[in-house]
């Protein structure tokens, strides 16, 4: 694909991610090249942003070869530098759900024991098992299949 065919295809995608975000209540935080970073429960708690996270990609009904992870934690948010303003996210929350991205398979969604536990009655999973993560050691995940019944 040409330069401007990518960008193109990549703006039909994010514009896409961008509605289901504002639709399920989430906030987009960035994207970086192809990636895109979006979390629920920012800048307003709310005690069900496993679930509209888990939702996010229920109606998308495109074949895309991408890795989604998902991990839930404390996370520190702010705007910084001097010229560009940026509002980004920092701690373990976000170094967590990015291995989980960057150690999936394509055409996966591969989440935490921890969301795995907050959702198991809500959607279904097939257990990956323990899985090196880098920084962390050995980790039980999990691969979000879809919505129970």
């Amino acid at each position: 694909m040409s330069a401007i065919q990518v960008v193109n295809l990549l703006n039909s995608i994010f514009s896409t991610f961008d509605r289901l975000t504002e639709q399920h209540g989430l906030k987009r935080i960035k994207t970086i090249n192809d990636a895109y970073m979006v979390v629920g429960g920012l800048p307003t708690r709310r005690p069900d942003h496993t679930q509209a996270i888990a939702l996010f990609n229920t109606e998308n009904n495109q074949n895309f070869n991408n890795r989604i992870g998902i991990h839930s934690g404390s996370v520190v948010a702010g705007v910084i530098d001097l010229n560009k303003f940026a509002y980004d996210l920092w701690g373990d929350t976000l170094n967590i759900a990015s291995r989980m991205e960057s150690q999936g398979i394509v055409g996966k969604i591969q989440v935490t024991e921890d969301i795995y536990k907050s959702l198991c009655n809500k959607f279904l999973f097939q257990k990956r098992g323990e899985i090196e993560v880098k920084g962390k050691g050995k980790m039980t995940t999990y691969f979000l299949v879809g919505q129970k019944g």
